[in-house]
């Protein structure tokens, strides 16, 4: 196993406050917890199914939408929302406390101790490797939504329509004419796995004396600032589906090059759970099929810009979906 930060270090996303986007990246130090999620797989079919999220806008959202799905179901279920950070949920069902949470398939780098292969920097390879490490452990991704949710920089939009700004290519090219002015956090910035990473897959490298570090890594900050061009900044490190850039005028630029661990979100469940409840699997999937990454951040603007709650997003959501028409030889749910 390669070396990696304690699990305090590495909460960078999806840990601050509610409703704003954060995503937490795992340690690799829990890849060996998943050994008691047999636990309960003799529990009576009546019994209700845990379903869990962390504390951050999206994984609330996914939550709920997790839980009305199985009610739609008519499957028994418990919600225990807001549970708490990565390190605390992902222990919480591996030791069988809880039967399932909406997770990233970049995490699973973390766990299982393997952030450095470049398998987890394309989204098929790294849903297909989540799948395989974790199902030695009793557990099962479902579908991926086909929205990554990783660091990415977003320039202002006059400056990225000026100078045809699109991919990190283009960026680069930008950095290395003397026109981008970055906000971001000292994580950001020094941690390899982010800006270090970029320049290195880009051939660029991005002048300290044009960085404006923020402390903590409010993306809704450095959004609003390179949007804004506050303190003359005219580009911000982001998430891939901050809700606030469906909101302000800025490009994200796209990474053709994978550079970044691809972050996708996925019910993770216990496969006991989806033994006793065949239904689940076939209707979550529907569900996280459809949550492509525009999808995605117009639902999660409407929890970081407009305050709505995520229930009321989720339901709305569910609510604007056209009536599944039932499969010969199965009734509708």
């Amino acid at each position: 196993m390669s070396s990696a930060p304690t699990w305090d270090a590495m909460q960078r996303r999806h840990c601050a406050r509610p409703p704003l986007n954060r995503r937490a990246v795992i340690a690799g130090a829990l890849a060996g917890l998943g050994v008691a999620t047999g636990a309960r797989a003799d529990t009576p079919v009546d019994k209700p199914v845990i379903v869990a999220s962390k504390s951050h806008g999206e994984g609330i959202l996914l939550g709920h939408l997790i839980v009305m799905i199985l009610q739609r179901l008519g499957v028994p279920v418990s919600a225990r929302l807001q549970l708490g950070p990565t390190r605390i949920v992902r222990t919480a069902l591996t030791s069988g406390e809880i039967d399932a949470y909406p997770e990233y398939t970049g995490n699973a780098a973390f766990f299982s101790g393997t952030e450095s292969d470049p398998v987890w920097r394309r989204a098929d390879s790294a849903y297909a490797a989540a799948k395989a490490f974790d199902a030695r452990n009793g557990l099962t991704w479902l579908k991926a939504a086909p929205a990554n949710n990783t660091w990415q920089i977003a320039v202002q939009g006059g400056l990225a329509r000026a100078e045809r700004l699109a991919t990190m290519a283009d960026f680069a090219g930008a950095v290395r004419r003397g026109l981008i002015e970055l906000a971001a956090s000292a994580e950001f910035v020094e941690s390899p796995a982010a800006l270090p990473s970029f320049e290195q897959a880009y051939g660029f490298t991005m002048p300290r004396e044009r960085i404006v570090m923020l402390p903590g890594g409010d993306t809704a900050v450095t959004l609003r600032a390179a949007a804004q061009g506050i303190s003359g900044v005219n580009a911000g490190m982001v998430y891939g589906t901050d809700g606030a850039i469906a909101a302000l005028d800025v490009a994200v630029m796209s990474d053709p090059a994978g550079a970044q661990i691809v972050y996708e979100p996925a019910p993770l469940i216990r496969s006991a759970i989806l033994a006793r409840h065949p239904a689940i699997g076939p209707a979550l999937d529907r569900l996280f099929g459809g949550l492509d990454l525009p999808t995605l951040r117009r639902l999660n603007a409407r929890i970081a810009v407009d305050g709505d709650t995520p229930e009321a997003v989720a339901r709305r959501y569910l609510e604007s979906l056209p009536p599944e028409t039932p499969s010969p030889g199965r009734s509708s749910p």
